[in-house]
């Protein structure tokens, strides 16, 4: 199969999955969304014990491998606390409830299990200012999406669920959130390929976001006095962190690894932050 092209995500996972492929041997790892089964070739090549997984099983063209059916909108049939690692290759961007698939992704991972996730870069700043002058997926492609073009597939044969295109692009800041909700923390960020139009627009864009990080770091550090200061500034210096990396404003793609650090359960029980009344909030 063909990887030669650094613009395409499968030729990042590839050197990923090779460069760490010792952590896989004798590993469990699902493969979910699996698409035609390129990535599970490679770790099935690493050593792992691959399960791979679709919406769409029938377009899996791997030898040795059966794709068992599986959709993220619900419930992954399989054990809970089964699963070394999961890798979701370009896949969360099409879910519409992604608290619902982080937590599915919880419960199927052990204790310590690692989370590979990629999906196009909506925090760069090429998405920033497509995002700014149309509201659009890419500014290449002009209109936001639509239900003329972000339907992919609707195979009533196969499922009732809609598979959609890039509606629900997610950026890095929620992706950690999302993950923090969920009982995971960030473990690593794997760079890719730079975006030539982000990397244009940095040296005017990145000035302004630095002002605009110190002004929002001090007003939010004032907000919200019994929080525990020490907290706060671990809190929202991770998230500047985020935001002023470079290679996340000019990169094509989020490749994360999250690991997880608690079950989901839990995350509610150990969360310091603003309780609010109904009445304060209306």
């Amino acid at each position: 199969m063909n990887f030669s092209s650094p613009k395409d995500i499968k030729y990042h996972v590839k050197r990923y999955i090779e460069k760490n492929a010792s952590q896989y041997k004798d590993k469990v790892v699902v493969d979910l969304p699996a698409g035609t089964g390129i990535s599970s070739e490679l770790l099935h090549k690493a050593g792992a014990k691959v399960i791979p997984m679709d919406l769409f099983p029938d377009f899996f063209k791997a030898e040795g491998m059966t794709c068992q059916f599986a959709n993220l909108a619900q419930r992954i049939p399989l054990d809970d606390n089964s699963a070394d690692f999961i890798l979701c290759q370009e896949g969360i961007e099409h879910m519409s409830d992604q608290m619902h698939t982080f937590k599915e992704f919880n419960r199927v991972l052990k204790p310590g299990g690692k989370l590979i996730l990629t999906t196009p870069n909506y925090s760069s700043i090429k998405s920033k200012l497509s995002y700014l002058l149309n509201e659009g997926e890419h500014y290449s492609k002009m209109m936001p999406p639509n239900e003329l073009d972000s339907v992919w597939m609707a195979d009533s044969g196969k499922t009732d669920e809609l598979y959609y295109g890039h509606i629900f692009l997610i950026g890095l800041q929620k992706l950690r959130v999302i993950g923090k909700l969920n009982g995971f923390s960030i473990h690593h960020i794997q760079h890719v390929r730079v975006n030539i139009t982000s990397l244009l627009f940095l040296p005017f864009i990145y000035p302004l976001m630095w002002l605009s990080h110190q002004f929002i770091y001090h007003k939010s550090m004032k907000a919200n006095p019994q929080i525990p200061k020490d907290r706060k500034k671990e809190v929202y210096n991770d998230q500047i962190k985020l935001n002023m990396s470079i290679n996340t404003l000019v990169g094509s793609h989020i490749f994360v690894e999250f690991k997880k650090e608690m079950d989901s359960a839990t995350v509610s029980t150990i969360l310091k932050s603003r309780m609010q009344s109904f009445d304060e909030l209306t």
